[in-house]
Order: C-alpha cells, then sequence, then structure tokens
C-alpha cells in the first residue's frame, strides 16, 4: 500500500526542473543518459551499510505523474509553457538494475544502475536520494541495535522524536533492519508491521495512586498487560504494586506479561527487579527496557548482565544518532554512448565511468570481497583499491555471485515488491555471511572493494583525456 499518494513529482529540488526544461528546450531530453547511485562512508564508524528504501522508491516511480494542479504551480514557478505541455504527458519509462532491498553493501558500490531519457533521469535524483539514503541510515542503525541485542526482543518507539513524516520510513526501515515490531501505528497498517505498545507515565498519575492504575488497567488488557514501574519509585513502589496485580491477575487465570523500566539505572533496577518478581514466585514475568538506548548502551546492559528481555528503542534508532545522513549521491556515468566521468583534482572524489555491475565473492558462503566490473564482465581474476591502484586482491578460488536484478523495464516494475519483514529476513541471512571483524562497532575491518582492470583503464583513460583538455 503506497504511503506517498499524492504530489510526488514535486517532491524534488527545483534545480532538477530548471536542467529538465534546458535538456527539453535544446533538443537533448531524449539522449539516453545512466546514472549510478552510490556512497563515500559507511555511517555510524561501522563496517556496512543495510540498503533499504528500494521498494518505496519503485512504487512511487511506477505512478510518477504532474497533475493538473502541479502544473499550474509550475508555471507561476517560471517554468515555460512549452515544458509545461510536455510534463503533461511526463511518465518515468526508464530501466533500473539494483541489489536486492537487504543487502549488506559498502562504500563506493554502484547499488542502484538507472538508464533513460535525460529528462527522466535527473528528474527522479532527489526522490531516489531522499528514499534510499534515509531509509538505509535507519535499517543500518537497526541491523546494529540487533546485533547488540542478539535474541532479544527489540521494539521500535520512536515516533514521537522522528523528523515529521519521516519517522513513517524510520519505522519501516527498522524493520527491514532486524526490529521486531513498532508502536506506529500508521506505518504498521500501511506496510502490514507487527504493532505494540504499553501504557505511559500519564495513565498512572490520572489516577489517585499508582496501584489502582495497575489494576485498571489489567482489568482492561488481562491477556496482555505491561505495566510501566517507574513514575514514583521502581523498587519501593513499582515493582511491588505490579507484584500484587500479577498475583490478583493468576487467580483470574491471566499472567502479567512484562514490567517496563524507562529511567534510572537500568542494570541496577532490572537486576533487583527481577530478584523481586522471582522470590515472588513470578519468575515468567518479562523486563522490558527503555530510555535513550542505543547498540552501545544495550551491549553495556547485557555486558553488566541486565536481565533484561526485551528493549523499547526510540530516539537514537529513527534519528540515526550519531550519523545525521548517508552521503549517497547519484552521478552520471554514461550519456550520449560515451562513458563519463566526473572529474576532481581530489582523485578519490572521481566518480566511476560506464556501465557497470557488481560481482560479489564468496569462500564457503562467507563474503570476501566484492568487484565492481563492466556490464560485459562475468568474472575478473583481481581487482584494484578504486582510489589506491598499487592496492589489488586476487579473487582465484572464490565464487562470483551477480549482485544486480533488473527490477524495472519501461518504468514498470518487474518483481513482487518485498514486505519490509522478507528484505530483513534477508538481511539476517547476508550478515550471517558477513565476517565478524566487520560487523564490530569499534575499528572494524574494512571489506574489500574494488574494481576490474576494465574499468580501470577506462577510468585513466577518460580522466587522462579530461585532464588534457584542462592543462
Amino acid at each position: 500500500m503506497k504511503v506517498f499518494t499524492s504530489h510526488a513529482a514535486l517532491y524534488t529540488d527545483y534545480y532538477q526542473l530548471t536542467m529538465a526544461q534546458g535538456y527539453y528546450l535544446t533538443g537533448h531530453h531524449q539522449v539516453r543518459a545512466c546514472f549510478d547511485y552510490f556512497y563515500r562512508e559507511n555511517p555510524f564508524q561501522g563496517g556496512y551499510v543495510v540498503f533499504a528504501g528500494l521498494s518505496d522508491l519503485l512504487e512511487i516511480l511506477e505512478s510518477l505523474r504532474f497533475e493538473k494542479e502541479e502544473l499550474s504551480y509550475l508555471a507561476t514557478q517560471g517554468l515555460r509553457p512549452e515544458f509545461i505541455a510536455y510534463l503533461n504527458n511526463f511518465r518515468f519509462t526508464g530501466t533500473i538494475h539494483s541489489v536486492r532491498e537487504g543487502e549488506v553493501v559498502f562504500p563506493m558500490e554502484p547499488l542502484v544502475r538507472v538508464e533513460g531519457n535525460l529528462i527522466e533521469t535527473q528528474i527522479i535524483e532527489t526522490l531516489l536520494l531522499n528514499f534510499l539514503n534515509f531509509e538505509s541510515l535507519i535499517a543500518t542503525k537497526a541491523s546494529r541495535i540487533r546485533f547488540a541485542a542478539g535474541d532479544r526482543r527489540v521494539v521500535d518507539f520512536g515516533l514521537r522524536r522522528a523528523q515529521g513524516l519521516g519517522g513513517i520510513h524510520a519505522s519501516k526501515a527498522a524493520i527491514i533492519g532486524g526490529v521486531d515490531a513498532t508502536s506506529n501505528v500508521y506505518t504498521a497498517y500501511h506496510y502490514g508491521l507487527p504493532v505494540t505498545g504499553t501504557q505511559a507515565h500519564s495513565w498512572i498519575q490520572s489516577f489517585d495512586d499508582e496501584l489502582t492504575a495497575f489494576r485498571k488497567f489489567a482489568e482492561l488488557y488481562p491477556d496482555r498487560t505491561v505495566l510501566l514501574v517507574d513514575t514514583y519509585n521502581t523498587l519501593h513502589s513499582g515493582v511491588p504494586n505490579a507484584i500484587k496485580v500479577a498475583k490478583e491477575l493468576e487467580t483470574k487465570g491471566y499472567r502479567l506479561r512484562a514490567i517496563r523500566l524507562d529511567s534510572g539505572d537500568l542494570a541496577y533496577l532490572s537486576k533487583h527487579a527481577r530478584a523481586m518478581l522471582d522470590d515472588a514466585g513470578l519468575g515468567y514475568v518479562k523486563l522490558v527496557a527503555s530510555n535513550q538506548l542505543d547498540e552501545y548502551l544495550i551491549r553495556s546492559l547485557i555486558q553488566q548482565g541486565a536481565p533484561i528481555d526485551s528493549f523499547g528503542v526510540g530516539t537514537r534508532l529513527v534519528t540515526g544518532n550519531d550519523s545525521s545522513a548517508l552521503d549517497g549521491i547519484y552521478k552520471m556515468s554514461m550519456c550520449a554512448d560515451k562513458s563519463r566521468m566526473k572529474f576532481s583534482e581530489n582523485y578519490t572524489k572521481t566518480t566511476l565511468p560506464g556501465i557497470k555491475q557488481m560481482l560479489r565473492y564468496s569462500d564457503g558462503g562467507r563474503m570476501m570481497a566484492d568487484a565492481i566490473v563492466a556490464s560485459d564482465e562475468r568474472s575478473t581474476d583481481v581487482i584494484y583499491h578504486p582510489f589506491f591502484h598499487d592496492q589489488k586482491s586476487l579473487l582465484k578460488g572464490f565464487t562470483p555471485e551477480p549482485l544486480y536484478i533488473k527490477v524495472m523495464e519501461g518504468g514498470k516494475g518487474l518483481l513482487k515488491l518485498p514486505t519490509p519483514q522478507e528484505s530483513a529476513a534477508y538481511v539476517r541471512e547476508r550478515l550471517q555471511c558477513l565476517s565478524e571483524e566487520h560487523k564490530r562497532f569499534e575499528f572494524p575491518h574494512k571489506y574489500k572493494v574494488g574494481i576490474s582492470q576494465k574499468l580501470l583503464d577506462l577510468r585513466h583513460q577518460l580522466y587522462d583525456e579530461i585532464q588534457s583538455k584542462l592543462f
């Protein structure tokens, strides 16, 4: 089900439209072009990225068009009548190759290849970057939190702290990255996600005493009661009152599901709360913890032996703390049947020219290296560092796997879009193939990504050609 149902064509930067108008007015609008999407640095000082946002992008592109009122608006913003008439019939008719949603990817890899005419490949840039950069950032954060939590339950509580409507796709991306459920009803409804929630301090404060608040809640939801125990005093009030309600539920044939800790020293409080529950014969009652959690604090709690069964993660998940954005970019690699390259005096800012594809080399299921190769190459025995060409890796003995799949042709999607849960399952599968040294939080080992000899030669050729014209 679509979340973005109206005005998607205006979800862009104005200069995309002025360039598109320029292509049209100069007769370049039917020239064929190719653009690559890639990013330069892993967020969170981590070792990888979980690729997400593709399904949303494809769904929007299939129905992308300029509506009548949008064209009227654009006419007031300086676009010419003849170009407005062109936009009236605009549809995206391009072809897209991409890695799968949920793929584990690395810097400098062309993750998406967009081919079509100049206008359509240009006009979707902002839309593509917005969705892929943001959802990949949050999915990556979620995967790190999942890695820290192990098999403990993790729930997204972040909508109230998200950046406006970005919270919709943040919750979806969190599921792709490995979170079990969300409190975000809107996203759960649109994407068919498991939704969950407990109670707020305001519920307890609205009653004259805590015990009455707990009892009333248990009366209403006896089969799924979770009690928030830190409104007044966790160990002297909250947990003792929760124990009383749990015993009352037992007499009615129900069980208290969990208590939630939302403040204080979570390691200390969880250990004492667990002991109190166990002493009362309530070993089945789970402990849920929340309050500014992230992968580092969760890891610390587990290392301290905190008997926490479930984590509610909010702000630091959906905002991508402490990396505010993924630096994904969209650059032309082919135009008018000629390979193109962005030139820079800083060689690390030059781009890879030509039509390319991706190969992943494995050893018995373990990911070893990724090769960026020309589109007509099926394998390569050696890869070179994208910028430091004296560094190379031999790939003989490893098995190549093509990472690209054609996901759209003629503006029509070719595959059934995966659900967030299906993408999450793929993430789990792929991360199992990634060595632990690439997943560690501190100084992760860099995964090998390189380019083939053919691509290296093409880049050198274009670099020299551009440089000779400049100097």
